[in-house]
């Protein structure tokens, strides 16, 4: 995987109802927008993937903002019960109180926000774009799970891209089927034979290159 040098990124801290949510924002000096990630799955701010991706969106000129919407402690819990992050309702609320302390911000209030979600974190964005479709602009998700926000999809107003990898088969078919549910602008992404994780080689690449397409043109200056 080619590693991006994050050499703006900073450490925040996030209030989000009685938690503080942890996460790492870098602001480019000439910010075109600003991508909120949504991890999933166990995964953390921390994660390479969408470290990756998150460093290639800066290099486009666009603010990053990795949160763990999980504090440390139901981290813990999750690592041992795994139930918490399929509580998608959970992490939708996170998710949205992230958004409002952005648009409440004077250094980031003026920048247009979308969200890059992967696995269940897919769904926790797109249900978050439905309660703030004044605030969320765009949305893409990487081998998500978009089945899971069904009920929330007909709301959903941001423009959506959904990718998914060509060998991960079971994953297609539910984002087909949640594709179909979408009455957004949308499309459909499908990286040739990359599997869930879009281990290939130039797989996550070619993930990072339609995200910044779809950001740039999504979220104007």
């Amino acid at each position: 995987m080619v590693s991006v040098l994050k050499t703006n990124e900073k450490a925040v801290q996030v209030p989000a109802g009685g938690a503080m949510l942890a996460g790492n924002l870098s602001l480019p000096r000439e910010a075109r927008g600003l991508v909120l990630f949504a991890h999933g799955s166990g995964s953390s701010r921390h994660s390479p993937r969408n470290r990756y991706v998150a460093g290639r969106l800066n290099e486009a000129e666009l603010a990053t903002l990795l949160v763990d919407l999980l504090t440390t402690e139901e981290e813990r819990i999750d690592q041992i019960t795994a139930e918490l992050r399929f509580d998608i309702r959970l992490l939708a609320d996170r998710l949205v109180q992230v958004t409002d302390w952005l648009h409440m911000s004077d250094e980031m209030s003026a920048l247009r926000v979308g969200y890059f979600g992967a696995s269940t974190g897919a769904a926790a964005a797109l249900m978050a774009a439905a309660e703030r479709p004044d605030r969320a602009a765009a949305v893409v998700s990487r081998g998500g799970r978009p089945d899971l926000a069904a009920p929330a999809l007909p709301r959903v107003r941001a423009p959506t891209l959904l990718v998914v990898g060509g060998a991960d088969t079971q994953v297609i078919a539910l984002n087909r089927s949640a594709f179909a549910a979408l009455r957004c602008e949308k499309e459909l992404a499908i990286v040739p034979a990359a599997t869930h994780l879009f281990e290939e080689p130039g797989a996550l690449e070619e993930v990072a290159d339609l995200a910044i397409q779809w950001f740039l043109r999504q979220l104007p200056a």
